[in-house]
């Protein structure tokens, strides 16, 4: 009778056990008698054979000895497999050669690969989750080892027709391209392998890959057996390697009806930066909450649109061009909002200041505006160069440094988000409306936590100086600074050194930590929760920027608290809004 079966390679055949009187002459390694050739895969041909010893059925994979770099892999893989010993990896039995192959002999796998399932439309929703845990255990399992897989993909995902409990419903294979301990021999610097439309985007530009494209990796194996779609795979590889480390679109935006925890985790594990992902026990987590949610409907993603795309081939490039991700149209427009927001306040305060007549405001704020909707980053730093210009210009070199001051960190923290550079603006401008501290709540809205952290405690360092310009108070009041500051660059310095001895950049970590938090505390999914979160959350930022703030020496009156009270309302308001907006189930 025929069976399906896969090995440590990726190629599936259909075939049946001949007679003994058939079977094929061949011994390898004095052991193994080849039976059938099963099929070839990227690094060699791949045998059913039969173990002597053990009597038992085993699959080999034979490498020609004389093309080195396939040698070379095939003992990567070896040593790989050698050091892992779990029921969601293919086991290696043994590794040898001879003076015409290198032999890798593994278990049997009887079954289908994730990818034939999904197009095959056997698979439900509750099935891709659990698949999910056990992959992240499989994975857990290879890192603490020292094991970086670097080739995660539907093709390399096997489905036993038997599984060996819980954690061998699927089995990891092909480690042929693995790091192992931190050593990249197989690879010079600048070099890429692994397969580009699943690739992670510092594993596709050349930088090393960790633990963290792994999980880059199984998250986008995920989305796309939930969605149906791989947003990454293009009609060809360079129109796929401009896709790799753009932003995904939200996959409920696809699967509106899956659980927003599991949509909120994967979207957060394919964030382009590493630091922005999680970790794979986070996407386990959510996973195991989401699993008793999910529809157990099999083939709820329309097999054509899996079976319509063809596995991107194998990548192996060197010097690849680094990419940055496109920005999306709303962000440019918030970006050239507050582009446009801070020229004119400039203007009008270098006008006021110096009484400076004959200023445009609003054609000069109009043009800037304009330069940062087009070209966020090179827009943004050519509108700080004017504006610096502008103030010296003015005899308010004072202003320029602080200018410099507040946008350096933003692009330090934010480097490959032009767009976000001056958000931060918002800050000062609710202030003069009285509603400093629900910034920290519209930060809190981002997506990423680096992002949502970032914002945050760049609005206070903006607010902060911005209070030595205003005309009146902000959110904390103004410091006792030196008369005429404004008029040098040394008095300017004097003013940024003042505000970072009195502490403000620890008032900065807190709104830090709690735009950080506050999707963490808003969005349970009941209503009565949420709206007692959000208030919680609103006070403890005020209180505690209130404490902060007296403790560090900073001069608070009542005027100030009636602002802080003022903003603690509308972000609270705003928290809620946004729990609403982005319920977690």
């Amino acid at each position: 009778m025929g069976a399906l079966v896969r090995t440590i390679d990726t190629t599936i055949v259909q075939h049946e056990l001949p007679p003994p009187g058939e079977q094929s002459a061949t011994v390898v390694l004095d052991r193994y008698s080849l039976i059938r050739r099963l099929g070839s895969g990227a690094f060699g041909v791949v045998w059913l054979a039969h173990d002597e010893h053990l009597d038992r059925v085993v699959a080999v994979k034979r490498i020609e000895a004389h093309d080195p770099e396939m040698a070379a892999r095939a003992e990567r893989e070896a040593i790989a497999a050698a050091r892992l010993n779990h029921p969601g990896i293919v086991a290696l039995h043994e590794a040898g050669r001879d003076a015409e192959a290198v032999y890798l002999v593994s278990e049997l796998v009887r079954g289908a690969t994730l990818r034939e399932r999904l197009i095959a439309g056997q698979l439900s929703d509750r099935d891709v989750v659990r698949i999910g845990i056990a992959l992240c255990d499989a994975l857990s399992h290879a890192h603490q080892r020292g094991v970086v897989h670097r080739d995660i993909k539907p093709a390399n995902v096997l489905i036993p027709d038997r599984p060996d409990g819980e954690a061998g419903i699927v089995k990891l294979t092909d480690f042929g391209i693995a790091l192992i301990g931190g050593d990249d021999a197989l690879t010079r610097t600048g070099d890429v392998v692994g397969t580009l439309a699943y690739m992670a985007p510092e594993q596709a530009d050349g930088r090393p890959a960790g633990e963290q494209s792994d999980l880059y990796s199984l998250a986008l194996v995920l989305y796309e057996a939930l969605s149906g779609v791989n947003p990454i795979r293009a009609g060809g590889a360079a129109a796929t390697a401009r896709r790799v480390g753009t932003r995904l679109p939200p996959l409920s935006q696809t699967r509106p009806d899956l659980p927003v925890g599991i949509c909120e985790a994967v979207d957060w594990a394919v964030q382009p930066e590493e630091l922005d992902r999680g970790t794979l026990a986070d996407l386990r987590e959510a996973l195991i909450e989401g699993l008793d949610e999910a529809d157990t409907t099999a083939g709820l993603i329309d097999a054509t649109v899996i079976a319509g795309y063809q596995e991107a081939d194998l990548l192996e490039r060197d010097d690849p061009a680094p990419r940055q991700r496109p920005l999306s149209v709303p962000s440019r427009l918030i970006a050239a909002a507050a582009a446009g927001g801070l020229t004119a306040a400039s203007l009008l305060a270098v006008s006021s200041a110096s009484s400076t007549a004959g200023q445009q405001p609003m054609w000069v704020a109009l043009a800037a505006a304009c330069a940062v909707g087009l070209l966020p980053r090179a827009g943004t730093l050519l509108v700080a160069a004017v504006l610096g210009g502008l103030f010296v210009a003015a005899g308010l070199p004072g202003w320029a440094v602080l200018l410099g001051a507040a946008l350096l960190p933003a692009v330090l923290l934010l480097a490959r988000d032009g767009s976000s550079w001056l958000l931060p603006t918002a800050a000062p401008l609710l202030g003069m409306l009285g509603l400093a501290v629900s910034f920290a709540a519209f930060a809190g809205l981002r997506g990423s936590p680096r992002e949502r952290a970032a914002l945050g405690g760049l609005g206070f360092w903006w607010l902060a100086l911005a209070e030595p310009v205003a005309s009146g108070r902000l959110l904390l009041g103004q410091l006792r600074y030196s008369s005429g500051w404004e008029s040098s660059l040394s008095g300017g310095v004097d003013v940024v050194a003042g505000l970072i001895s009195h502490g403000m950049p620890l008032v900065a970590l807190v709104w830090a930590a709690a735009a950080w938090l506050l999707p963490y505390v808003t969005r349970s999914g009941v209503v009565a929760l949420d709206l007692i979160g959000s208030l919680l959350w609103a006070a403890a930022l005020t209180a505690s920027t209130v404490l902060l703030a007296k403790a560090l020496g900073w001069p608070l009156d009542a005027p100030a608290s009636g602002v802080l009270v003022a903003g603690s309302a509308v972000a609270a308001l705003v928290a809620m809004v946004g729990a609403a907006v982005h319920p977690r189930r």
